[in-house]
C-alpha cells in the first residue's frame, strides 16, 4: 500500500511536468504560426491529454471490460465539464468565443445525443451495444470534426501576445515530452489506484466512473490549471 501511494505521487508529479511542457509547446506553436489558441487546444492539446483515455479504453475493450469503458467515458466527460471547467473558471474568467458557443458546443451536444442513441439501440435490437459499425460511424464523425477544425485555420487567427520565441525543435520537443509525461503519469496513477480500489472490493463500474475517469482526466485538469495560471501571468505582463 505504501509503495502504491508513492507511485501515485510520482504519477501526479509526471502529470504536472507533462502538462506544463505541453502547454508551453502548444502555446509557442500557436503564437509562432499565428494560429488561434482555440484551434491548438482542439487538436494538439486535446489529443495529448486524451491519450490516457484512449489507451485505457482500448485495453479495457480488448479484454471485454465494458463497464470500465463506459464508466471511463461518462465519468471523464462529467469530470471535464463540472470539475475541470469549474476549477479553471475559479482561477481565471474563461472568455467564450462566439464560434465556440454556436458551433463547437452544439457539436459536442450532438455527439452526446448520438452516443445515447447508439448505446440504446432501441430501434434495432433487444441487446444494446456499441457495435463495430457504430465505432466506424463515430470515427467518421471525428474525421469530419478534424476537417472542420482545420477549415477554421484560414478564418480564425489569434492576436499575437508577447512570448519568448522558441525554435521548432524545442517546441516539438516540449510537446512530445509533455504528452509522454502525461501518459506515464496517468498510467501510474490509474493502475495503482485501481489496485487499491480492487483490494477494497469496489465494482468495475464504480471504478470506471470515479477512479479511472478522474485519473485519465487528470491531464486535462492539470493542463487547464496551468493554462489558466499562465493566462494570469500574461495579463500581469500586459498591465
Amino acid at each position: 500500500m505504501i509503495l502504491a501511494s508513492l507511485l501515485i505521487i510520482l504519477g501526479f508529479t509526471s502529470l504536472i511536468f507533462g502538462a506544463n511542457w505541453l502547454v508551453d509547446g502548444a502555446s509557442s506553436l500557436a503564437k509562432k504560426n499565428n494560429v488561434s489558441d482555440l484551434v491548438i487546444g482542439l487538436t494538439i492539446v486535446a489529443f495529448g491529454t486524451s491519450a490516457p483515455e484512449l489507451v485505457v479504453n482500448s485495453v479495457a475493450s480488448f479484454n471485454g471490460l465494458s463497464d470500465i469503458v463506459f464508466g471511463n467515458i461518462i465519468g471523464s466527460n462529467n469530470f471535464n465539464l463540472f470539475i475541470i471547467l469549474g476549477i479553471a473558471g475559479l482561477i481565471y474568467p474563461i472568455t467564450v468565443q462566439s464560434s465556440t458557443a454556436w458551433r463547437e458546443i452544439p457539436i459536442s451536444l450532438i455527439v452526446a445525443l448520438l452516443l445515447f442513441v447508439l448505446a440504446n439501440d432501441f430501434l434495432t435490437t433487444q441487446n444494446p451495444e456499441i457495435s463495430r459499425w457504430d465505432g466506424v460511424l463515430l470515427l467518421m464523425g471525428f474525421i469530419y470534426f478534424i476537417y472542420y477544425v482545420f477549415s477554421q485555420l484560414k478564418q480564425d487567427k489569434s492576436e499575437v501576445i508577447f512570448y519568448n520565441e522558441k525554435s521548432n525543435y524545442k517546441i516539438w520537443g516540449l510537446i512530445i515530452m509533455g504528452i509522454a509525461g502525461l501518459i506515464i503519469g496517468v498510467k501510474l496513477v490509474v493502475d495503482h489506484s485501481i489496485n487499491m480500489a480492487t483490494e477494497l472490493g469496489v465494482s468495475q463500474k464504480i471504478i470506471g466512473l470515479t477512479i479511472i475517469a478522474a485519473g485519465t482526466s487528470l491531464p486535462e485538469l492539470v493542463t487547464s490549471i496551468v493554462a489558466a495560471l499562465k493566462r494570469i501571468a500574461i495579463s500581469r505582463l500586459e498591465m
